[in-house]
């Protein structure tokens, strides 16, 4: 089997996170952030739907990371952002992370909103 490195097209991938933090390219942002190809900004959670619906027209793809373990968007939320010409994918955190990383590899038109794991037992890379 032949390997090839994963290029990210100068982008920062999610390269790891923790107990409350996410780490992208090599800086660490405490709490929930929105991540796209171009910035990582902090997040205020699923109440900050603006945040959200600006990337439309930019972004095919968002990843919802909705922390340790998947959970429902609350309601309305997915129809919102679904109007808005965003699709919308739930799981939980590090399955978002890792997902957001193999798509931004193919240059694809992605962006992540992340709930940091609360665990203190998760403070891992995402690859190992």
């Amino acid at each position: 089997m032949q390997l090839s490195e994963i290029t990210y097209h100068d982008h920062a991938p999610i390269s790891g996170y923790g107990a409350g933090f996410f780490r992208v390219g090599e800086m660490r942002h405490d709490g929930a952030v929105l991540v796209t190809p171009a910035a990582v900004a902090p997040w205020s959670g699923y109440d900050d739907i603006d945040s959200l619906l600006k990337l439309a027209g930019d972004v095919d793809v968002l990843f919802v990371g909705t922390g340790a373990e998947i959970a429902h968007l609350p309601a309305g939320l997915r129809d919102q952002l679904e109007e808005a010409g965003l699709g919308v994918e739930v799981m939980n955190s590090p399955s978002a992370c890792r997902t957001y990383n193999v798509l931004l590899s193919e240059g694809r038109r992605i962006a992540a909103a992340l709930i940091p794991v609360r665990s203190t037992l998760c403070h891992s890379p995402i690859f190992r």
